[in-house]
């Protein structure tokens, strides 16, 4: 199968209502946003997305309402990780059903070994109608090495990684393998498209998506030093959001910014008064204004 995803791919926030539904509505707006700031497509029901904290169910409805909310020609990628080997092949069968480019996911979570995440993602790829995009995420599998993502690529219908790790020397090995690289650390996307990453799925995205389709811009056209100051501004961002929890901080400021999406699923816990007043002044430190967004503070056009 074809498969030839790039540019800019948010990982998709999952609003929910105060009962802990899927808010359609908040989810409809905020990928209006995300395509008004012209990104390429949507990750959907990932880590950000808060998937693998949602019911099967739950899971569909989501994907099902960002595929309908996406204009043609847009790509989406559904992240089918599960802890049951059973629901992930659910998921992916319903991904396909649904016009999912592609399907996604985490290795297994849990002490597995390598055999056994290879025989996962044998077994998904095997079973998936779209092709399969690994997702490396070392914190998650450890005993899953960026050395040996390659070896895991080369499974039939396996098409690329979500490679979210900053060993960012792996990928030229992955592009020779034949993988497409999709960076998945917002903090090294810059040095990620460098060494050859063919466009990123990140968090941030939600918060500042013109930022990162300005970055995809500027390296497009060789103006790396423009990319690398893009990068430096995106880092103050992050470097505040990342000192509270990055789910809800990330969903208290599109709050803030007039895009409420509601709480986080439990067990993640809300921000507490004395961490939302600790964020605001941290945005004001780095002169970042929620309502505003940051693309107009770069002072340079994509």
């Amino acid at each position: 199968m074809t498969f030839n995803v790039q540019g800019i791919l948010p990982a998709v926030l999952t609003p929910f209502t105060a009962e802990g539904a899927v808010d359609r509505a908040a989810l409809r707006r905020l990928i209006a946003r995300l395509y008004d700031a012209e990104v390429d497509g949507l990750y959907v029901c990932g880590q950000t997305g808060e998937g693998l904290a949602q019911s099967v169910a739950m899971r569909k409805t989501a994907l099902e309402t960002a595929i309908e909310s996406s204009p043609a020609g847009k790509q989406v990628i559904a992240h089918v990780g599960a802890a049951r080997l059973e629901d992930a092949l659910e998921l992916a069968a319903h991904a396909a059903d649904a016009g999912a480019c592609a399907v996604s996911s985490l290795p297994p979570l849990g002490q597995y070994g390598m055999e056994e995440i290879r025989s996962y993602y044998a077994t998904l790829a095997a079973a998936s109608r779209v092709p399969l995009v690994l997702y490396y995420f070392p914190e998650a599998a450890p005993a899953l090495k960026s050395e040996q993502v390659a070896e895991l690529c080369a499974l039939p219908n396996v098409a690329g990684v979500k490679f979210t790790s900053f060993e960012l020397h792996r990928i030229p090995d992955l592009n020779r393998a034949g993988a497409i690289v999709l960076n998945g650390r917002d903090e090294v996307i810059a040095a990620g498209l460098l060494m050859g990453a063919s466009g990123g799925i990140g968090s941030f995205y939600n918060l500042v998506p013109e930022l990162f389709v300005e970055l995809w811009r500027a390296q497009q056209r060789g103006a790396w030093t423009h990319a690398r100051c893009v990068q430096d501004r995106l880092n103050d961002l992050m470097s505040v959001v990342l000192r509270f929890p990055m789910i809800p901080a990330i969903k208290k400021l599109l709050e803030w910014s007039g895009m409420p999406c509601g709480s986080a699923l439990p067990p993640r816990r809300a921000l507490t008064a004395t961490e939302e007043a600790a964020l605001r002044a941290g945005l004001e430190a780095v002169q970042f204004d929620p309502r505003g967004f940051l693309a107009e503070r770069t002072g340079a056009r994509p």
